[in-house]
């Protein structure tokens, strides 16, 4: 098979579905596109019968070649599929324009993802493509690592939703927070060992999932029910969208803003909630904690003018969450706290920004080394901090990780200290200046 024809097919693909941001499946540049495209298949298909397109391990192949080199139409498409949980497409002898012009409808447009995505192509009555949906496993669904990457491909959609001026739609959001719930109460530590995943070239991205998950063992602590608890994971999941529409140069400035960009900075809550408005099943509770997460308790913050108008206490979590995240991430002009001085800092500012109740709440949650702390034993050990019971928050499980004459562990292994046992922790260690990235200890399901 003509490698050249596989690549311009994968191209042709590519630029029909991004076509149609232009034009509709049934114009005269989309049908051209769609001729050559049909041309391009049919070509492929006088070897075979059955044309075999998909993903293997987040790359595409067409067959048996793997697109190992650079070319961004196929890390587009595979992309795309990744976001309509599809495993791949087959195209049969014989398929007609009116099932290509479908598939790119349903690519382009459409809400489906797996199953849903796989029906919706064939109740329009398409016999010779064939969407494959990717096998789900529902125990290793809930696999914390999974259940994050999930909420980082949701957000990744939302945002390019939204910077194409579209209406991002909340279905998946709303189905990975559930998800991101039923976690926190059953595994709370493991998803705040999450929330230290830090991705620091898209700051914005993986802060809204991060503030997500702190909200949500925020509102754990503060004893939120259920529905609740989504509410608050949906509000922390969107409440940055308002910075798609602030200048990308101030939002990524390295050094302090000026009071000029400060000011322009000061819109996006507003500019967030206006895209929410638009937005379907989303509650009047999750467009306050967007509009009103920067307003501080005191209400010194901003918008000024939303101040009357937001008494939801999930603000106030929200509002916890995105500074516990802020603090403990690494910024041009700051270096990160440490788990144990945030909550120190957190202490500092309740009662002024922090609602006082809900961050002692979540404060004493967290134990008194918190999950993500490097910590020093009394024999000089170095060790993380895994996980924290729930019940007692002196006892902790520990990855030991440094001997006591300070060697890196060949095999780290794990270990339980309470107050009955003779080893005890003495300090904090920075993680940052012994240049350990703490989530690479941790053991949280598939990657």
């Amino acid at each position: 098979m003509n490698i050249n024809e596989i690549k311009q097919v994968v191209q042709v693909l590519s630029a029909a579905i991004k076509g149609l941001r232009l034009y509709a499946v049934d114009h005269p540049a989309t049908t051209r596109q769609v001729e050559t495209l049909q041309n391009g298949l049919f070509s492929l298909l006088q070897h075979k019968k059955l044309i075999k397109l998909g993903l293997l391990e987040g790359t595409l192949f067409v067959e048996d070649y793997l697109f190992m080199q650079e070319f961004p139409a196929a890390d587009e498409l595979a992309k795309l599929l990744e976001t309509r949980e599809l495993a791949g497409l087959e195209f049969e002898a014989g398929l007609s324009a009116h099932e290509i012009q479908a598939l790119l409808h349903l690519l382009h447009s459409g809400n489906e993802r797996g199953q849903d995505f796989v029906d919706a192509l064939s109740s329009q009555g398409v016999k010779k493509i064939r969407a494959v949906a990717v096998e789900n496993n529902d125990d290793d669904d809930q696999q914390p690592r999974k259940v994050y990457r999930k909420a980082l491909k949701v957000v990744d959609q939302i945002f390019h939703d939204v910077r194409m001026g579209e209406i991002p739609s909340s279905a998946e959001a709303i189905k990975v927070v559930k998800s991101m719930v039923q976690l926190t109460m059953t595994e709370p530590h493991a998803m705040m060992a999450l929330s230290m995943l830090k991705d620091y070239d898209n700051y914005t991205f993986t802060h809204s999932v991060n503030v997500s998950v702190i909200a949500l063992a925020v509102g754990r602590a503060c004893g939120l029910p259920e529905e609740q608890l989504k509410t608050l994971g949906l509000g922390g999941l969107l409440h940055d969208l308002g910075k798609l529409r602030i200048d990308v140069n101030i939002i990524t400035k390295p050094g302090r803003l000026t009071d000029a960009e400060f000011e322009t900075i000061k819109e996006h809550p507003s500019f967030g909630a206006d895209i929410i408005k638009e937005m379907e099943d989303v509650t009047p509770e999750v467009l306050e904690i967007v509009l009103g997460h920067h307003l501080r308790y005191d209400r010194s913050g901003y918008p000024a003018v939303a101040a009357a108008n937001i008494d939801s206490p999930l603000v106030e979590m929200t509002a916890i969450a995105d500074a516990y995240d802020a603090m403990t991430t690494l910024r041009s002009y700051q270096r990160p706290f440490t788990p144990r001085r945030a909550i120190s800092r957190l202490k500092e500012i309740s009662g002024s920004y922090l609602h006082p109740g809900f961050a002692a709440y979540f404060i004493e949650s967290l134990g008194p080394y918190p999950v993500g702390s490097l910590v020093r034993l009394d024999n000089n050990e170095i060790g993380l901090v895994t996980k924290v019971d729930t019940q007692d928050t002196n006892l902790a499980d520990i990855k030991m990780l440094y001997n006591s004459v300070g060697t890196l562990l060949e095999e780290p292994f794990m270990t339980q200290l309470h107050p009955t046992q003779a080893r005890r922790i003495i300090a904090e260690v920075d993680p940052y200046a012994r240049g350990i990235d703490v989530t690479d200890f941790f053991d949280l399901g598939p990657q």
